[in-house]
């Protein structure tokens, strides 16, 4: 809008013209934000409110008498309040640019004045030190002129041709040659301790593979000789398996052919045995039972033939007795007791027959007994097994 300005966020906007400023100010001060302004009655200039630089480089002399060249660097602006813009405005709005040339004056005297107070031993080991009172005692002089220091840099510091300096440095020097001589000593035997070391981890790393080589070309050998041998085992075992097999199968087949004999002829031979055996059995137990049949029937029949024999028998026996003298004691009951005796003595000599006839073991008790020429004939009846004995005195 024509008549409105605004100033930059780094600069102070100065309008002059019109009512005066704060605290009688030719100017009136606008910062951050803008204003109307009207043309031709009022004027309007922008103070920078930026970082500037100024450097310093002098020859300052130092307690000692010792000339030192310094060289600094100033890092200053223009306030942000009013009083301080107002202050730089009137001095620099011009010619802002004799900022940094006023500066580095005004920095350069009070340079030379502190280290004119200090020795060189002060200044090269405490630039803190020196760039600190610099800035305190420039400090009220650079606000009257409406500036603040931010920063003071010491950059450099050097004594010309005198070689005080490095005189002053010379046992520094020395001690950091000697150290730095020791640290290299340590660092080369340390290095060679490393070299020898790493010499040893070679060799033993060297020792390792070797052995481990040999035991890799070992075991590749053991492992070529086994694939060699492989072929060849593999070939015998599958025979062995084989002949294991038909071995096992001539087996088989020899007790399958032992079975199929054992079912073809020895069971059948067992079978035809036990037959005949049975057979043999049965027929000698039939010839028996005929021949017991047939001994009983000639036991019957050879005892038909001596019942029938009997009455001869007897009466040969009684003709024995015809020439003998018989003295009968009891008269008709005695005659009937040698009658009956006669009799008995046939039946017994019938059974002793017999008992010849059927077998060697009958027993001799049975036959009659001669006692001194007197005879007592002992008589058995047939019927029911009982002797009936009758004394018969025959003389």
């Amino acid at each position: 809008m024509f008549g409105y300005r605004v100033p930059a966020p780094d600069e102070a906007m100065l309008i002059s013209g019109g009512r005066r400023g704060l605290g009688g100010a030719p100017f009136r001060v606008v910062t951050g934000h803008g204003k109307f302004v009207l043309p031709i009655f009022r004027k309007t200039r922008f103070l920078t409110l930026s970082m500037c630089e100024a450097e310093v480089t002098e020859t300052c002399v130092t307690r000692q008498g010792i000339s030192l060249h310094v060289r600094a660097v100033i890092a200053f602006k223009v306030g942000n309040d009013h009083e301080s813009i107002i202050n730089a405005g009137q001095r620099f709005l011009s010619d802002q640019d004799q900022m940094s040339v006023l500066t580095g004056r005004i920095f350069a005297g009070h340079l030379r004045a502190i280290i004119g107070s200090m020795t060189v031993e002060e200044i090269v080991t405490e630039r803190q030190k020196l760039a600190a009172e610099v800035l305190d005692t420039s400090k009220t002089e650079m606000a009257k002129i409406g500036l603040i220091v931010d920063s003071l840099q010491i950059q450099s510091i050097d004594d010309g041709d005198t070689g005080y300096i490095d005189a002053m440095s010379a046992p520094h020097k020395a001690a950091i040659q000697r150290q730095a001589q020791i640290a290299q000593a340590q660092a080369t035997q340390a290095s060679v301790e490393a070299e020898q070391v790493a010499a040893r981890n070679q060799a033993e790393y060297a020792r390792q593979t070797a052995v481990v080589r040999a035991e890799y070309s070992a075991e590749v050998d053991r492992a070529q000789a086994r694939a060699a041998q492989a072929g060849p085992l593999a070939q015998a075992h599958a025979q062995q398996e084989v002949l294991d097999a038909q071995t096992e199968l001539a087996l088989r087949q020899a007790k399958l052919r032992q079975q199929q004999l054992v079912a073809e002829i020895v069971k059948p031979a067992e079978a035809e045995a036990e037959r005949i055996r049975v057979l043999a059995a049965a027929e000698a137990q039939r010839m028996k039972i005929q021949a017991e049949a047939a001994a009983s029937y000639d036991r019957v029949a050879l005892d038909r033939m001596l019942i029938d024999q009997l009455p001869l028998i007897v009466k040969e026996a009684a003709g024995g007795l015809a020439g003998a003298n018989v003295n009968v004691l009891n008269g008709a009951d005695g005659l009937g007791e040698i009658a009956a005796g006669l009799v008995s003595q046939g039946l017994t000599i019938l059974d002793s027959v017999r008992q010849n006839l059927s077998g060697p073991d009958s027993s001799d008790s049975n036959r009659p007994a001669d006692s001194g020429g007197n005879g007592l004939l002992q008589l058995h009846s047939r019927k029911d097994g009982k002797a009936d004995d009758g004394p018969v005195n025959v003389d």
